[in-house]
């Protein structure tokens, strides 16, 4: 003990200010535990975002004629921000077992400090019972019992005189309880902010393991789509692959369907013209358009690579509507209200012509349906009054098609526009 305290006649050993050095401790912990307040609010704003993403993506991909190019770019962008999202989770995790090894540090340095104490203590009783008379055992247990040495030693200067060394010793014990204190107050918010931790990366987990499934089952669905779409990109080649065999026939129906298209827009203009001027269609079309048929969009609006379809500006090849592929005979509805302005063979394709439907909504945008089976349903002709979803005809393989598909157009004032921007 005395190797420890030092002999009566020395004074304690100098040491560091543990006091102020707890207290700055406490500052540093209070500072952390805002910083990690700020990277958890980060990193649930990370998930939510996250999590609303895949929800969306998934919606999109469960709902009718999925935009593939589209939804594969959003899921490339999630799976980046996802990375992001475990990185910063990955932080926490890593803060966590350091505040854990921290809380071993701090446990073991306040159990010293208490032994320490107990010790000084102790020693510090057996000096003052050595210096008092047997009459002062109240006193002596009073002092045993006391929390505070700097009242009592005041106190005890009205008894007997005490030694330098004892004040000394005494001083040291009020130190140390203080610095007891403070240690503990640090340990305890440590261990506090360790178990907060602990269930933060816990539910944190949780929910990026949530994104993380819901992430790969989009990708999943994804890939399935993909997979439809490529089959029926085949069949498509396929047939178009016979005609384009023989490149002079090949440019020849090329240019063929190209003139088929402008002359049958022309007479559709008419058509509209006359309607409008008798009151038919309205001059405008207020609302959105709907999907006509679901299934698998194997050619999108705008530029192509496939060969069969005509130049327009830029692009060497261009796709003026939308194809979709689902079981032959699957109904067509209409996209909006309407009225026919055209239903019947396209004879302007030549000897293989295709059925067609055409919508005008309004004297500016029609809607075209192509590739149809031959029928009338409901008795729809030229002229009648037709609401959005209803059948107007079912998906066929006639005319220059590469295969049972329905192509859907939309015309806004002469020119043929993407179909997407109406839905």
């Amino acid at each position: 003990m005395f190797g420890l305290l030092g002999s009566p006649g020395m004074a304690p050993p100098a040491r560091g200010d543990e006091l102020a050095d707890a207290r700055a401790k406490a500052a540093e912990m209070k500072k952390q535990i805002e910083e990690e307040k700020a990277q958890v609010a980060k990193l649930n704003a990370l998930q939510t975002g996250l999590a609303a993403d895949i929800a969306s993506t998934r919606r999109q991909l469960n709902g009718i004629n999925a935009d593939l190019a589209a939804v594969k770019k959003k899921i490339t962008r999630m799976t980046s921000r996802i990375k992001v999202v475990q990185r910063t989770y990955n932080d926490l995790v890593a803060q966590l077992v350091v505040l854990d090894a921290e809380l071993v540090r701090l446990q073991a340095a306040e159990d010293a400090k208490r032994i320490a104490l107990g010790a000084r203590k102790a020693l510090l009783a057996d000096r003052i019972r050595s210096a008092y008379d047997t009459n002062r055992t109240s006193m002596l247990e009073s002092f045993l019992s006391s929390g505070s040495f700097s009242d009592l030693l005041a106190e005890m200067s009205y008894y007997i005189d005490v030694g330098e060394q004892d004040k000394a010793l005494a001083e040291q014990v009020v130190r140390d309880q203080e610095e007891l204190a403070a240690m503990h107050e640090v340990t305890q918010a440590t261990r506090d902010r360790t178990d907060d931790l602990r269930l933060t990366t816990a539910a944190q987990k949780v929910k990026l393991n949530k994104s993380l499934k819901n992430l790969k089952d989009a990708k999943a669905e994804l890939a399935r789509l993909e997979r439809e779409t490529k089959r029926n990109l085949a069949i498509q080649r396929a047939t178009y692959a016979k005609v384009a065999a023989n490149k002079k026939n090949a440019a020849k129906a090329l240019a063929a369907a190209a003139r088929a298209q402008k002359i049958l827009a022309g007479r559709i203009a008419d058509i509209v013209r006359r309607q409008s001027q008798q009151g038919n269609i309205p001059s405008q079309y207020n609302g959105t358009l709907r999907w006509p048929m679901s299934g698998n969009v194997t050619q999108p609006f705008g530029c192509t690579g496939f060969s069969w379809e005509p130049p327009l500006g830029s692009c060497a090849h261009f796709h003026q509507g939308i194809d979709i592929v689902a079981p032959y005979g699957t109904p067509v509805r209409a996209s909006g209200d309407g009225v026919i302005a055209y239903i019947g063979w396209n004879y302007a394709d030549g000897a293989d012509p295709a059925w067609i439907v055409i919508i005008a909504h309004s004297s500016g945008l029609q809607t075209w349906y192509a590739h149809m089976t031959a029928a009338y349903p409901g008795n729809i002709h030229q002229g009648s009054q037709v609401k959005a979803g209803q059948i107007i005809g079912h998906e066929g393989n006639t005319g220059h098609s590469t295969g049972a598909h329905l192509h859907w157009a939309v015309m806004l004032n002469g020119d043929f526009v993407n179909p997407r921007l109406f839905l």
